[in-house]
């Protein structure tokens, strides 16, 4: 039986900027950039109390909020505290798979401590961490990541949430669908529509029912609402995509795109090769004024080599989307993924 824990920073973004500006931290703040088109980056809990949140545009957040104060990112800054919060991490366990600057698992069934329970280790990191940082973390602590994720977002901001073995069943009977991490609005849509609502609704479904509805997630689901997950810490886990968009101060068109495609492209290359990696996937992402998100991707048997390569690719998805050249757009991303060491590839021809 593994001991996990998931470790998620309340508001950290905006909570690390509030620590210079005690001032502030009964007003309703965001990260965001002063952009024209700047979308909310990450927004303190009395911002979230207008209804403001991450993703959102600035437009809509000064609506929702016209006195809402807005401060400028400084990621340098937020990997410089989540590198401290990580050597927290370390005096208790190598065991540790971060999924972003400011949440991580991990695996404490054998921890450097031989602290037996895993409640006191969650405890315990998260009184360290205030003490080092002055943040406050939440905490699940679960016998899989599955439901650790769950609990860290049950006692938010400043809690713990300890899932036993025994309470397992008794917890995700009457646990919405919504709380499941990678439910979304459509595949909830899709639940609904089946009368499905809470975990233990799912228990009375037979799993060829929802692999027939939800494809290979339909797997997943109906292990999750068994309270299974048998999904290991990835104390190795390596990077998995590098990407780079921009938005634009008006909308363009495709065409009008062409020199910020090339722009995009040299900084995803840039950090490939600082970070000595090669890729064998590419994505591009295209948002219009409406916000809908246009997104193709495609991979190859053998690594891109060079950038030139990337601009092909990267025309021969625009071309595979069959855009209508009179559509405009408000953001375009683009994105590389299956990445390795650049030792451990050949080096092939890509095209």
């Amino acid at each position: 039986m593994r001991k996990i824990i998931h470790i998620d920073m309340d508001a950290f973004y905006a909570s690390v900027e509030l620590r210079e500006r005690p001032d502030l931290k009964d007003l309703p703040v965001v990260i965001a950039s002063h952009h024209p088109r700047a979308v909310v980056t990450a927004a303190s809990y009395p911002a979230r109390q207008f209804g403001l949140r991450s993703a959102m545009s600035m437009t809509q957040a000064r609506k929702l909020c016209p006195q809402v104060i807005v401060i400028e990112p400084n990621f340098q800054k937020y990997r410089e505290v989540s590198a401290q919060i990580h050597h927290v991490f370390r005096q208790y366990t190598d065991q540790i798979e971060p999924l972003s600057l400011d949440e991580a698992y991990l695996d404490v069934t054998e921890n450097f401590k031989n602290i037996p329970s895993a409640t006191e280790v969650a405890m315990r990191i998260r009184e360290d961490i205030f003490k080092l940082t002055g943040l406050t973390a939440s905490a699940g602590v679960a016998p899989n990541k599955f439901l650790a994720k769950v609990a860290s977002d049950w006692h938010k901001p400043n809690g713990i949430c300890v899932i036993k073995p025994s309470q397992v069943q008794r917890f995700i009977q009457e646990l919405p669908l919504k709380k499941i991490p990678g439910v979304g609005k459509v595949t909830q849509e899709k639940l609904q529509a089946l009368n499905l609502h809470t975990l233990g609704d799912l228990q009375q479904i037979e799993e060829s029912l929802l692999i027939q509805h939800f494809g290979k997630y339909g797997h997943r689901l109906f292990l999750y609402a068994q309270g299974i997950d048998e999904r290991p810490v990835e104390a190795s886990r390596e990077r998995q995509q590098i990407s780079k968009e921009t938005t634009f101060d008006t909308d363009l068109s495709l065409h009008e795109c062409q020199e910020h495609w090339q722009r995009l492209i040299e900084q995803v290359w840039y950090v490939l090769d600082k970070k000595q990696l090669h890729a064998r996937g590419v994505s591009i992402k295209l948002k219009l004024p409406n916000f809908k998100v246009m997104q193709h991707s495609k991979s190859f048997k053998s690594v891109l080599t060079h950038p030139h390569q990337l601009q092909q690719v990267l025309d021969s998805l625009i071309d595979e989307m069959h855009l209508d050249p009179k559509l405009k757009f408000r953001l375009i991303g683009l994105g590389v993924y299956l990445l390795s060491a650049k030792q451990q590839d050949p080096q092939l021809s890509l095209l």
